[in-house]
């Protein structure tokens, strides 16, 4: 761990990720605590919140992932977040004006920008460590995350009663700006490759398509999450109904059921850091996912409230392995002018299926129960891990190159 902390990009890097969910929590529970007001728990409108959010990850994810593997990372980052920051200012002024709709384009704009970044610090990941400190890296990085998940709600929820909407969305664009000043301190960009050839966007976008259909471990990632990705989205706006009408609760106490999932997050961030060297990214995913699987069919069947922290905890505690677990395959199975592009395909197949479960999730809600929505999402989880089922027997490539300062 020593070793890792020593890096100054690592350091800057996790600095940055520290604003950043501060800027997130704030702006999504918010806009959650503002929308659910406003329209009086409109289970569509609560939905869209969602939509929003991820939508643009389908869309522009591949896209983003093509142009990260053509910049700059490092600048990449800084001026998704400094433009990031205007967005939500500019929120702000809709607000004044009495257009309260416009909370929606603080959540689709961040999200956007999110498509050039997120692929660039995959890519400075990989250009500025070692092959065995990814795994370690990985895993204090979804620990920043876990502890968010407990205090972000906090924070969020605060925020809001105290300070209303303006301000929770004022908040969110200093953040912003403070996470864009902290990665101007990472290293410098290395001079990019120059090709032999020039390419043009289009034929990048196809020589990343044949890049991951030619390699096993991608495509069963990519039918993983497409598969996981349908579950997700179908309890992902459905949190806080899950509170209101299951559990017979007021709509604040989600942060609760949040909290308690943070918990063990954290809890299995940590064990996941002090086993990162020992255990497979393969055997990390397979086991966080089958975890996931039984602790939703448990939280959707459940009435009582500590039966129901209970799933969550140990759902939470399992989740840093599905991340640490996807997040190192993808950068070990990938050479580096390649990692945008496959992030690109990749997420896409999971937030895209989301994104069609996620626009359903409210009327199949109406339509039978909450129960019914969550046991389905269990059901898919499962379907996933017959593909990630296969890689268990996969070792580490040793052709996807990577590098350390």
């Amino acid at each position: 761990m020593g070793e890792l902390l020593r890096n100054r990009f690592v350091r800057m890097v996790f600095v940055s990720a520290l604003f950043l969910q501060v800027g997130i929590w704030v702006r999504n529970f918010a806009v959650l605590l503002f929308v659910t007001e406003k329209t009086n728990g409109d289970p569509f409108a609560v939905s869209m919140i969602s939509v929003a959010e991820f939508l643009p990850i389908f869309i522009f994810s591949f896209i983003g992932g093509t142009f990260a593997d053509r910049w700059q990372p490092k600048k990449t980052m800084v001026w998704c977040d400094l433009l990031s920051a205007v967005s939500i200012f500019g929120v702000i002024g809709a607000l004044v004006f009495g257009s309260w709709q416009s909370v929606f384009f603080a959540t689709l704009i961040s999200s956007i920008l999110s498509q050039f970044s997120q692929p660039s610090g995959m890519k400075l990941f990989k250009m500025h460590l070692e092959e065995r400190l990814i795994q370690q890296a990985m895993a204090v990085y979804q620990t920043i995350f876990a502890v968010f998940m407990i205090l972000g709600p906090v924070v969020g929820t605060f925020a809001y009663e105290r300070f209303g909407i303006d301000y929770s969305i004022l908040i969110t664009g200093l953040a912003f700006l403070f996470s864009a000043a902290s990665l101007s301190f990472i290293p410098k960009d290395q001079a990019m490759k120059k090709k032999e050839k020039v390419s043009n966007i289009f034929q990048e976008m196809k020589s990343g398509i044949r890049y991951v259909l030619s390699k096993k471990e991608l495509r069963l990632l990519g039918l993983g999450f497409l598969a996981a990705g349908l579950g997700v989205g179908f309890i992902q706006p459905m949190n806080i109904f899950l509170v209101t009408d299951r559990l017979g609760l007021p709509k604040e106490n989600l942060q609760w059921l949040v909290m308690v999932n943070g918990i063990g997050m954290i809890t299995g961030g940590a064990f996941s850091m002090a086993f990162s060297k020992s255990a497979s990214p393969q055997k990390m995913l397979f086991t966080g996912m089958l975890a996931n699987a039984i602790g939703l069919a448990v939280i959707g069947a459940s009435t009582s409230l500590w039966l129901t922290l209970a799933a969550e905890l140990v759902s939470g505690f399992f989740m840093p392995s599905i991340q640490i677990g996807i997040n190192t395959l993808i950068l070990q199975n990938t050479e580096s002018d390649f990692i945008g592009r496959v992030n690109g395909i990749l997420s896409p197949l999971f937030t895209g299926s989301m994104v069609v479960t996620m626009s359903l999730a409210g009327a199949l809600k109406e339509w039978f129960s909450i129960t019914a929505v969550f046991e389905l999402a269990a059901l898919f989880f499962i379907i996933g891990l017959c593909f990630v089922f296969p890689m268990l027997k996969t070792g580490v490539p040793g052709n996807a190159e990577s590098k350390g300062e």
